[in-house]
C-alpha cells in the first residue's frame, strides 16, 4: 500500500512539473502579444530573457535592466533558442550568405547557411538578390535554427527592376512581408540625409561610398530627388517591427572603404543620426542594434573608434563589419578581419559580421563560409578574453593537451573537425611534429 502511494506521489509530481513547464512555454506566446522591450522596462519575467541569462551565465534581472536601457537586445526566432547581443554578454558573430545577380543556386545558399550554423555563427543574414529569393529565404529558415536577418531593400529593387520604380509603399510592403515570414531582424539605412550625400561628394575619399544597402538607398534618393525614404517612413517601420519583436539594425552607409579613408564629417554625423533614431525606436517598442565605425580601419584607431561610437550612441549594441585593419590581405581577408574583429570586440564591440577569403573577389562558397565563421569565432573569443579575462575553455584545452587527450582536444577546439583532419594526416598516433621528443613528455616527471 505504502509503495503504491509513493508511486502515485511521484506520478503527481511529474504531472505538476509538466504543467509548470507548459505554463513556462506559454509565456512565449504571451510575450509575442506583449512587446519584449515594454515588458523589460516594466521589469516583468520573460522566458526569452531567462533563457539568455542561463546560456550566458548572467542574472536575468541584470539583463532586464540592460534591455530597458537599450544596451542589450534579444534576437528571437519562433520556436528556437533566443540569443542576447550587447553589454555584459559574449561577443556574437553574423554570417552573410545569399545569392547574387550572377550566381543563384538555392541548394548552394542553403548549404552555406547550414555550414555557417554548424561552425558557430550566432546569426545568419540572407542577402539574396538572384534566383527565387523567397524560396531561398524560406528554405534557409526551415533548415537552420539561428536568428535570421534580411535587408529588404535588396529584394525590393530586384522585384521592381529599377531604383526609379521603387516607391515608399514598396519598401514598407517588403518589410512587412519579411516580418510576417518570421525574420528576426532587418537592416535599413536610415541614418543619412541628402545633405550628408552632398558633403560626401566634396570629400577626397579614395573609396567613396561602399555600403551596398546604403548605395541602394542613396541611388533612390538621388534619382527621385527625395529625402531618405526610411527616415520619412521610420515610425511606420517601427510599428511593423514592434508587432513581432523584430530587432532593427541601423546600417552605416558612410563607413570607410579603406584604411586611408579616416572618419570624416558624414560618417560622424551618421553615427549621431543613428543614435537619435535608436532612441526614438526604443520609445516605439523596438529593440535596436547600430552598425557603425567602418569596415576598414587602421589598427591603431580601432579601439578609439569603438569608444567614440559607444559614447555617442549611449552604449547601444555595436555591430561591426570586420573591420579590416589592412587592405592588402586580399584572398586572406578572413585572417585580416579576425585581427580587426578581435581588436574591436576587445574594445567593446558586441557583434561582428564575418568576412570570408572571397571578400572583394567573389561570392563565397561553403568552404569559404566555414573559414570565415571559424576566423571570426576566434576573433570573438579573443575579444571576450580582452573584455572579461581568461576564458575557461582555453584552460580546459590546455589540460587535455598536457594529458595528450586528443579526442577532448578536438571536442574543445573551435573547429575540432579541422584539428582532427590535420592531426590524422600523417597516420600517426601522436603529434608527428615532435614524435617521441615531445617537450611536455621529456620534462613531465621532473616538473611533477
Amino acid at each position: 500500500m505504502a509503495r503504491s502511494l509513493i508511486i502515485q506521489m511521484f506520478i503527481l509530481l511529474a504531472i505538476y512539473e509538466l504543467l509548470q513547464q507548459r505554463k513556462n512555454d506559454l509565456t512565449v506566446g504571451i510575450i509575442l502579444d506583449e512587446n519584449l522591450l515594454d515588458a523589460a522596462i516594466a521589469g516583468k519575467d520573460i522566458l526569452a530573457v531567462n533563457k539568455v541569462g542561463t546560456a550566458e551565465g548572467v542574472n536575468p534581472n541584470f539583463l532586464l535592466r540592460q534591455i530597458a536601457l537599450g544596451h542589450v537586445v534579444i534576437m528571437q526566432r519562433f520556436g528556437e533558442e533566443p540569443i542576447g547581443i550587447g553589454y555584459g554578454l559574449k561577443t556574437k558573430i553574423n554570417a552573410n550568405i545569399g545569392s547574387s545577380t550572377e550566381i543563384f543556386d538555392p541548394d548552394d545558399e542553403v548549404e552555406k547557411a547550414k555550414v555557417a550554423e554548424r561552425y558557430g555563427a550566432d546569426t545568419i543574414t540572407d542577402l539574396s538578390m538572384g534566383g527565387p529569393i523567397d524560396e531561398i529565404r524560406r528554405r534557409i529558415s526551415e533548415e537552420t535554427t539561428v536568428p535570421l536577418t534580411t535587408v529588404p531593400i535588396y529584394q525590393t529593387v530586384v522585384e521592381t527592376g529599377s531604383f526609379e520604380a521603387v516607391t515608399e509603399n514598396d519598401l514598407l510592403r517588403m518589410i512587412r512581408k519579411h516580418v510576417v515570414e518570421g525574420i528576426s531582424s532587418i537592416v535599413i539605412h536610415a541614418g543619412f540625409t541628402m545633405e550628408m550625400l552632398e558633403e560626401l561628394r566634396g570629400l577626397r575619399r579614395i573609396m567613396g561610398l561602399v555600403s551596398k544597402g546604403g548605395s541602394f538607398t542613396a541611388a533612390w534618393m538621388l534619382r527621385k530627388h527625395k529625402e531618405n525614404p526610411f527616415l520619412s517612413q521610420f515610425d511606420e517601420i517601427c510599428k511593423i517591427l514592434a508587432e513581432k519583436d523584430v530587432v532593427l539594425s541601423l546600417g552605416n552607409t558612410m563607413r570607410s572603404g579603406c584604411i586611408h579613408d579616416i572618419m570624416d564629417g558624414p560618417q560622424n554625423k551618421e553615427i549621431g543620426m543613428n543614435a537619435k533614431l535608436a532612441k526614438h525606436a526604443n520609445m516605439l517598442g523596438v529593440q535596436v542594434i547600430i552598425e557603425g565605425m567602418g569596415g576598414h580601419i587602421s589598427p591603431d584607431k580601432i579601439p578609439i573608434y569603438v569608444n567614440h561610437h559607444k559614447a555617442k550612441t549611449d552604449h547601444r549594441p555595436l555591430f561591426v563589419a570586420g573591420p579590416l585593419p589592412i587592405d592588402i590581405g586580399v584572398g586572406y581577408d578572413h585572417i585580416s578581419g579576425c585581427v580587426g574583429g578581435a581588436l574591436a570586440a576587445g574594445a567593446g564591440a558586441d557583434y561582428l559580421c564575418y568576412i570570408t577569403p572571397s571578400e572583394h573577389l567573389a561570392l563565397p562558397n561553403a568552404n569559404q563560409v566555414r573559414d570565415g565563421v571559424v576566423a571570426f569565432k576566434i576573433a570573438a573569443h579573443i575579444g571576450d578574453t580582452l573584455k572579461y579575462g581568461l576564458r575557461p575553455e582555453d584552460k580546459n584545452l590546455a589540460e587535455y593537451r598536457k594529458a595528450k587527450d586528443w579526442e577532448n582536444q578536438f571536442l574543445s577546439a573551435i573547429d575540432g573537425n579541422r584539428a582532427k583532419e590535420i592531426h590524422l594526416q600523417d597516420d600517426t598516433k601522436t603529434c608527428s611534429m615532435c614524435g617521441k621528443y615531445c617537450a611536455i613528455s621529456l620534462m613531465e616527471d621532473y616538473l611533477n
